[in-house]
């Protein structure tokens, strides 16, 4: 037996209402309490006008939208269902022989259908804006005029070529705009992935299309004397916008260009680990708003009937931490590779949804 379309619709859009208003509600909590704080951390800074702190506010907010939009879900299905419970309208629905899972189903499909939403809209603009707001609080609040970091050992870039792969390392580096050039730079050539052929010892290496222009370098080969070459020329794949990209989080590429990217990082020998799991977490979402909604029916069907708001509430902010211990532990495993990271990714959807089902079992059937 299926629900009729105008209970269907009904349903649906009580829960699609209250995921809005929720939704938006929290967004602008959410931007009011990142504005304060950004003022804070720009009292200091009288180059920083207000104008730039809204514009930081809110090229932030996609990606803290992307943060709590399960707990949109979340609270949009306690709200629908305690609404729909405590106006007895569930009861008539049920005393037509209606089962739990017929008038979840519209809820869930909505739910399903945000969670496509939320990895092919959402993610796509979080990821460009996040990208813009790094680099403007690097330069307004930082004082960094490039998003490259230089460890303690200098800047170690890895790059694949026609005749293999090879390793650079700089103690220094000045970039300007576009433009980036590596002093006192040592290059470790490799035929394949691993097999040694040779080094190369510069004063400096400048980026050009497809090339590090090197000057006064020393090629060093085994079996044969040092060579001094006063410009050498390097071929390399690398771009600026790839350089960069390897430092940006995964946070900052959208779903559509992660697989490229993995692929791009892999093939020039770096670890894509970090991005595969993120990317895997993303396909994940549509199953985690399904799991938010299992989770509110069974928090919600029975005790709004006996008044156990506290209970809804409470249960909704348990839900939401253990959910967050639950994936940082499960994510870091997949970044440490004791974990499969298809394993580490979908595991908390799978098991928020497994507890979910569950739960509904025991109170519908159980």
């Amino acid at each position: 037996m299926f629900l009729s379309t105008i209970i269907s619709s009904y349903i649906g859009r009580n829960f699609l209402v209250a995921f809005i208003v929720l939704f938006a509600a929290f967004l602008l909590m959410i931007l009011m309490i990142d504005t304060i704080e950004l003022m804070r951390r720009t009292a200091s800074r009288s180059e920083v006008s207000f104008n730039d702190v809204i514009q930081l506010a809110l090229l932030k907010l996609p990606h803290i939208g992307q943060k709590i939009f399960p707990f949109a879900v979340l609270f949009a299905g306690m709200t629908a269902f305690w609404r729909l419970t405590r106006s007895h309208e569930l009861e008539i629905i049920r005393a037509a022989g209606v089962s739990a899972w017929q008038f979840l189903f519209p809820i869930l499909f909505l739910a399903f259908f945000l969670g496509v939403l939320k990895v092919t809209v959402l993610n796509p603009l979080s990821s460009a804006t996040l990208s813009r707001y790094e680099k403007l609080e690097a330069t307004l609040l930082k004082g960094q005029k490039s998003l490259l970091s230089l460890s303690s050992t200098g800047l170690w870039l890895r790059q694949a070529g026609s005749k293999g792969q090879s390793v650079l390392h700089a103690q220094r580096f000045l970039q300007h705009g576009r433009d980036i050039e590596l002093r006192e730079v040592v290059v470790f050539l490799y035929k394949g992935a691993d097999h040694f052929v040779g080094r190369i010892d510069a004063e400096s290496a400048k980026l050009e299309d497809g090339f590090w222009n090197m000057r006064n370098a020393w090629l060093n080969t085994p079996e044969e004397a040092p060579k001094f070459e006063k410009q050498h020329w390097l071929e390399t794949d690398l771009t600026m916008d790839k350089i960069q990209d390897s430092f940006a989080p995964p946070e900052t590429m959208s779903f559509w260009a992660l697989p490229g990217f993995i692929e791009a990082l892999e093939e020039a020998g770096f670890s894509a680990v970090r991005h595969r799991l993120h990317w895997h977490s993303l396909l994940a979402a549509p199953l985690l708003m399904c799991a938010m909604v299992l989770i509110a029916a069974t928090f919600t069907l029975r005790q709004a009937r006996r008044g156990g708001t506290t209970f809804i509430i409470g249960g909704g902010v348990l839900t939401g931490f253990v959910f967050y211990f639950f994936s940082d532990v499960v994510f870091a495993l997949g970044l440490s590779d004791s974990i499969p990271v298809i394993l580490a990714a979908w595991t908390p959807s799978g098991v928020m949804t497994l507890l979910g089902l569950a739960m509904l079992l025991h109170l519908e059937d159980g």
